[in-house]
């Protein structure tokens, strides 16, 4: 990966955001993580601390003025914003939070010249719902608003696309699906929902009837998909997941199977999709990217199994 003079990361102590200061380290960065611990936990950037790269932690709000500040002083290259639309985010504040966390990168980078903000937004949301005909879907697709967060995500490229035309700020949109892994809590996953109640031998819930169909990402694969977009797919929304549909009662036979627990049901969640699939046509070609990673093997990792 091409060297630059810099990076920082907001969120940077959350799920994805450690794996990728864990890789962006390894690939021989300076590091700087700003995270306000609300989500993130330092826990989890134990090991990039053990690594002996360049790495600060700075415990830090995005909106606050001192954000501004510290980019006016460390002048990153290269801005990875993975504090947006939180996992189950529903409520109207949380929506307007993240406008007000992106305005505050977006600013920050116009008055201090960094060259690129990548950000990584939840397909679902991006997208909605979208006919079975027309998936894995596609960048770029139209549709009818299906709510605050659809609508949210929607005007959240709008921001880096004005942002990219009037002020010259470059951007790479990851639209990742449902990305899992190492680090990940339970209340904000399936799969790792599902690996929680195999570790403590509790029935598992689904929500629904267990039909609906997710793209399940592996944490490595994504992770490398954020660390190619440091210096490529500038002001293009790129999808990234695998293209391959597995319904939710598929996924729990998958990571339960060395088990007899029995899953119970519960009534769907308001909102939640029916299915979600993307074409990754676009990150192989612009990124050189494509996911190498089973579902097999992706939880068989996770749960420490033998492959």
């Amino acid at each position: 990966m091409a060297q630059v003079n810099g990076v920082l990361v907001c969120g940077g102590a959350g799920f994805i955001g450690s794996h990728l200061v864990d890789r962006l380290l390894a690939d021989g960065q300076s590091v700087e993580v700003v995270d306000d611990l609300s989500v993130g936990s330092l826990a989890n950037l134990s090991a990039a601390r053990a690594s002996g790269g360049t790495l600060r932690f700075h415990h830090l709000d995005v909106s606050a003025p001192e954000f501004s500040d510290l980019i006016a002083l460390r002048r990153p290259t290269v801005i990875y914003h993975l504090a947006l639309l939180p996992t189950g985010a529903t409520r109207t504040n949380e929506m307007l939070r993240s406008a007000t966390l992106l305005l505050s990168v977006l600013e920050a980078a116009r008055r201090f010249a960094v060259k690129k903000v990548v950000v990584a937004l939840p397909a679902g949301l991006l997208y909605g719902e979208v006919p079975a005909r027309q998936l894995p879907v596609k960048e770029g697709r139209k549709s009818e608003p299906m709510g605050v967060a659809h609508v949210m995500a929607n005007t959240l490229v709008d921001l880096l696309t004005v942002y990219r035309e009037s002020y010259d700020v470059e951007f790479t949109a990851l639209a990742m699906t449902n990305v899992y892994g190492s680090r990940q809590r339970p209340t904000d996953g399936v799969v790792a929902a599902f690996a929680s109640a195999v570790v403590n031998q509790s029935a598992p819930i689904i929500c629904g009837n267990g039909r609906q169909t997710r793209d399940f990402l592996f944490i490595d694969d994504a992770v490398d998909a954020l660390a190619r977009s440091i210096n490529k797919g500038g002001g293009l929304v790129i999808n990234v997941g695998t293209g391959v549909q597995t319904t939710i009662k598929d996924l729990w036979h998958l990571v339960g199977r060395e088990t007899t627990l029995q899953e119970t049901y519960e009534s769907a969640r308001h909102g939640d999709l029916q299915r979600n699939a993307v074409n990754t046509t676009r990150a192989r070609i612009q990124l050189g990217w494509s996911p190498w990673t089973t579902l097999e093997s992706g939880v068989d990792e996770l749960l420490g199994r033998k492959v």
